[in-house]
């Protein structure tokens, strides 16, 4: 994802700090794996999302001299507010990702877990806050998707 944030910063809706947006995108995902990644549609696991990412986030970057950890926490927790031109940016990019691996299988795992196109599209109006040009993109990869069958209206 920091790659994807490093060559798709033109489409930035705001200037950016491409750094700090990567290390955003590089925190999120350490902090989820040590967590445990909450499929985007399963609101059982998102009802725990934030306490385990708490506890992970606490964990891992009780590891660094204080003033790291306070560093990795505020640009964690900048990530999740999002409220900077950085985070809404990021959060565009953590929206795309998977959209891209659901198109790249064939709808897999929307289809198995029966997401509808709505759902899909509640999760992706936000991306627009950080990039409206990969909302179009994404709009077009649900629409292709919904004409495929691999999401049901």
């Amino acid at each position: 994802m920091a790659i994807m944030a490093y060559i798709l910063r033109e489409f930035a809706n705001e200037e950016v700090d491409i750094t700090k947006v990567m290390l955003m995108c590089l925190i999120h995902d350490i902090v989820e794996i040590d967590a445990g990644d909450t499929y985007a549609y399963d609101p059982e696991g998102l009802k725990t999302q934030k306490a385990r990412e708490d506890a992970a986030k606490e964990r891992i970057f009780s590891l660094l001299p204080e003033d790291q950890k306070k560093e990795m926490i505020s640009l964690f927790d900048e990530f999740e507010e999002y409220q900077t031109p950085e985070a809404k940016y990021a959060h565009s990019l953590d929206n795309l990702q998977p959209l891209l691996l659901n198109n790249s299988n064939d709808g897999g795992d929307w289809k198995e877990h029966g997401v509808t196109a709505e759902t899909v599209y509640g999760r992706q109006r936000k991306t627009r806050l950080g990039s409206e040009k990969l909302f179009e993109i994404t709009d077009q990869i649900i629409k292709e998707n919904i004409k495929k069958g691999n999401l049901s209206e």
